[in-house]
């Protein structure tokens, strides 16, 4: 893979920029949305999103995960040889770059695993806040707690697929992710090639995005499918092909349960969800975390399989993709609504923007603070996940809790 694969090189240029927010801010003001998929990434794309003057720029530090195990990650590339690239069809097979979170050994792996490449973060920033771009290498360098090529703490886990917002690198959920590792899932972090703004493979091309300054050919709808695609081949590689020897990768596919397998999306992604249970039914459950749902749930159901919605408040504003599908989901469900959070309170977002000083953005308009919101996001995924994956009772999902009073149930 070269960067000529990628249609303006293996970075954005200013037009290409300009491109993609007038396609994030058309999709806006067309949808009314609630939990738009392209909401923050139209917002936090305007040149208003800046460091304060006078701000001191650290290494972010994200919240750390709130299990007892130790989180262990490694990274793969997967080639889907039987499917083109559907963005960029003259870059040839589907490569997708693949996170795994897992339970570890206390004391082993290489260090601390990186959060993103330096490109990566350069290439984010300057899409999302042009004049923050000098603080790459801090974003690059942020903390999180999994340790590179840990070795397995052996046992049986459940595996639950990540799914990030549109432009987002996968990285941004990276809480999420060490999070449930922590409490005894194998995580699969799934990037979306050509669909975010920039995702170095192991050659140290970074590819950017190919769809993101106009809409592909079947709408928003189509890169949910796509992904529903790639999330089927990385279960499949995950989970069907031999694993031999004593690497890593090898020893998490040997630890993962095939029989409980759940899937989670921020944004786009959560609407990916839907439409990867639509069509694979060795996902159990999945959550949708903020996403209009453009490719919608199926009239017939998701096969009475549980599904959990979480969405930020707009007062006055209501995402009637989400009514639709509420309505249409006949199994066990639930839908919170996170007074005080926005479209990025799901992710590592604020963690990333708190660091770098940047404030002003539009779509920044949450109340809660970055740990808050990413604790909120933890405590509920884990919980729907732990009573439909490993059949634990979770009073949480119940209604409201004192302990998340911003968290209300809907509808």
């Amino acid at each position: 893979m070269t960067s000529s694969h990628a249609p303006s090189g293996t970075r954005d240029t200013a037009s290409t920029r300009r491109g993609r927010r007038r396609f994030g801010l058309v999709a806006a003001a067309a949808s009314l949305l609630l939990p738009l998929a392209m909401t923050a990434t139209a917002a936090a794309a305007t040149p208003s999103a800046q460091p304060s003057a006078g701000a001191a720029v650290q290494v972010p530090v994200l919240p750390r995960p709130t299990g007892h195990d130790a989180v262990g990650r490694i990274t793969a590339e997967m080639t889907d040889a039987h499917r083109t690239d559907p963005w960029v069809p003259s870059a040839g097979p589907r490569k997708l770059m693949v996170s795994l979170f897992y339970p570890a050994r206390r004391g082993t792996g290489s260090g601390p695993a990186p959060y993103m490449t330096t490109a990566e973060a350069r290439d984010f920033l300057a899409d999302k806040a042009p004049s923050a771009v000098p603080f790459a290498p801090e974003m690059a360098a942020t903390r999180e707690w999994a340790r590179a090529d840990a070795v397995p703490s052996g046992g049986r886990h459940p595996l639950v697929l990540l799914s990030p917002g549109f432009t987002f690198p996968r990285a941004t959920l990276t809480s999420l992710s060490e999070d449930l590792a922590s409490h005894g899932y194998v995580v699969a972090l799934v990037g979306a090639t050509y669909e975010d703004t920039g995702t170095t493979f192991p050659d140290g091309t970074t590819l950017t995005c190919a769809i993101c300054d106009q809409p592909p050919a079947g709408g928003v709808a189509a890169i949910a499918r796509s992904r529903a695609k790639d999330i089927s081949f990385v279960v499949d590689q995950l989970t069907h092909r031999p694993a031999s020897g004593d690497a890593p990768l090898a020893r998490v596919e040997k630890s993962i349960d095939a029989k409980r397998i759940g899937m989670a999306g921020h944004s786009i992604g959560g609407d990916a969800t839907a439409a990867a249970m639509a069509h694979d039914q060795r996902i159990r459950a999945g959550v949708n975390l903020d996403g209009t749902f453009f490719y919608q749930v199926p009239k017939t159901g998701l096969g009475n399989r549980p599904f959990l919605m979480i969405n930020h408040v707009m007062p006055g504003v209501t995402d009637k993709t989400w009514t639709k599908a509420w309505s249409r989901l006949t199994g066990y469900k639930r839908w919170f609504a996170v007074d005080g959070a926005d479209h990025g309170s799901f992710t590592d977002i604020h963690v990333l923007a708190d660091a770098a000083g940047i404030t002003g953005a539009p779509g920044m308009t949450a109340t809660i603070s970055a740990s808050r919101g990413i604790a909120i996001t933890r405590a509920y995924v884990r919980a729907f996940f732990d009573h439909t994956l490993e059949g634990r009772p979770e009073p949480l999902l119940n209604g409201s809790s004192p302990a998340y009073p911003e968290v209300s149930p809907q509808p």
